[in-house]
C-alpha cells in the first residue's frame, strides 16, 4: 500500500470571484462553476476546489478562513482503498462514502483517500547542460509566458504537536519522513520512492494550527520564472521568489493567495529512494533558501516586456560619457 499523492485540495474562503481570478492567472482550469463552489484542475486532473465558507458540505478548517479545508490522497487501486479502511476506521471523524474515506488528523485536518482520478500526462521540459553532461544539441530551452502546473505536489501546515502528527502520517498512511528539524519540522514523502517531500509539518516555536502554503509542479525553472513574471503582471503580490532551496534543491516562486497563505510554482526536487538517510537542519533563512528575491521580480518593468522595437543596437553597448 502506497500513497500517490494529493489528488484533491478544498479551500474555504468567502470572495470565490477574487479566488477563480487568482487561480485562472495561477494557470488552472475552471471545469466546475457553482453558487457556493468552484472547481478547478491543473494539467493532470489534480483538482483544487474553492468553496465558500458557509457550505455546509466542508469540513471546518484548523484555523478561520481564508484556508486550506480538506486534502485528498490518492492510491493506485481500490485493493490499497480497502487496506487503509482498516488503518482508519477507528480515527477521529471517519468517513466513508465508498469511494473516498478518511479521517481528522490530529491537528485537527481533514484527510481523505480515494483511488487516483488523475490523468496521465506526457510533456516536454527543459534540458540542461551542464560541464559534464551537453544533452541539449541544436535546440534552444523553453521560455513560457505563463504557467500551468502539472498537479499540487505538496502541502505545508503549521502544528502544535509535530510527534502526534507526523506519526499518524507514518503510521496510518505509510508516510516516509525524507529529512528533519529536530522537534520543529518533519518533511515527509507518501512512499519510500519519490520527490523529496508531499507533506511538511511545521511546528513554530509558539505552536499554532494553520496553513503555511500549498505548492503546484511546474515543467521546469523556466517554467518558474515565466509563471512567477505573469502573476506580477497580474498584480499578485510575490512572497518571495525565484530563489532554490538547498534542502530538497527545489526551485519556486511564492505568491500570496486570496483563498489562504501562500501558493508556490516549484521544481527540481531531489528524488529519493529507500536507501536514503534522513538528514538534520536547524531552522533559518539560509537553510531554507541558498537564494531568493524578496518581492519577487517586477514583471512589468522586465526588458522583454517593455522592450523596444529592434534598433539594431546591443544593449550592453553603453557608449563612453
Amino acid at each position: 500500500m502506497s500513497i500517490q499523492g494529493i489528488d484533491e485540495i478544498t479551500y474555504g474562503a468567502q470572495d470565490l470571484d477574487t479566488c477563480s481570478r487568482f487561480f485562472a492567472d495561477w494557470g488552472l482550469t475552471l471545469v466546475d462553476e457553482a453558487p457556493q463552489r468552484r472547481v478547478f484542475e491543473c494539467l493532470n486532473g489534480c483538482r483544487v476546489v474553492v468553496a465558500h465558507s458557509d457550505a455546509a458540505d466542508v469540513p471546518p478548517g484548523v484555523e478561520p478562513d481564508p484556508t486550506l479545508r480538506e486534502v485528498v490522497w490518492s492510491v493506485g487501486t481500490t485493493a490499497e482503498l480497502d487496506a487503509l479502511r482498516t488503518r482508519l476506521q477507528d480515527q477521529p471523524g471517519y468517513v466513508d462514502d465508498g469511494e473516498r474515506i478518511g479521517c481528522t488528523d490530529p491537528n485537527g485536518l481533514a484527510v481523505r483517500v480515494q483511488v487516483t482520478r488523475k490523468r496521465p500526462v506526457v510533456l516536454t521540459s527543459a534540458v540542461t547542460n551542464t560541464w559534464s553532461e551537453r544533452r541539449r544539441i541544436n535546440q534552444r530551452a523553453p521560455a513560457y509566458d505563463r504557467a500551468t502546473p502539472v498537479e499540487v505536489g505538496h502541502v505545508v501546515f503549521f502544528v502544535t504537536d509535530l510527534a502526534a502528527t507526523a506519526g499518524f502520517y507514518e503510521e496510518r498512511l505509510g508516510f516516509v519522513v525524507s529529512d528533519r528539524y529536530p522537534g520543529r519540522g518533519a518533511f515527509m514523502r507518501c512512499a519510500p520512492e519519490g520527490g523529496h517531500h508531499d507533506l511538511f509539518l511545521l511546528q513554530p516555536p509558539e505552536p499554532r494550527k494553520g496553513l503555511n502554503h500549498v505548492a503546484f509542479t511546474v515543467r521546469d525553472l523556466h517554467e518558474v520564472v515565466g509563471g512567477g513574471l505573469h502573476m506580477s503582471r497580474q498584480g499578485w503580490k510575490t512572497e518571495l521568489g525565484p530563489g532554490r532551496h538547498p534542502i530538497s534543491s527545489a526551485m519556486f516562486w511564492y505568491i500570496e493567495n486570496p483563498a489562504g497563505a501562500l501558493v508556490e510554482y516549484y521544481t527540481d526536487e531531489d528524488e529519493l529512494t529507500a536507501e536514503w538517510v534522513p538528514r538534520e537542519f536547524t531552522p533559518g533563512p539560509t537553510v531554507f533558501a541558498e537564494w531568493a528575491i524578496k518581492g519577487g521580480i517586477d514583471g512589468h518593468t522586465r526588458r522583454q516586456v517593455n522592450a523596444e522595437a529592434p534598433s539594431g543596437r546591443f544593449m550592453t553597448d553603453k557608449p563612453k560619457s
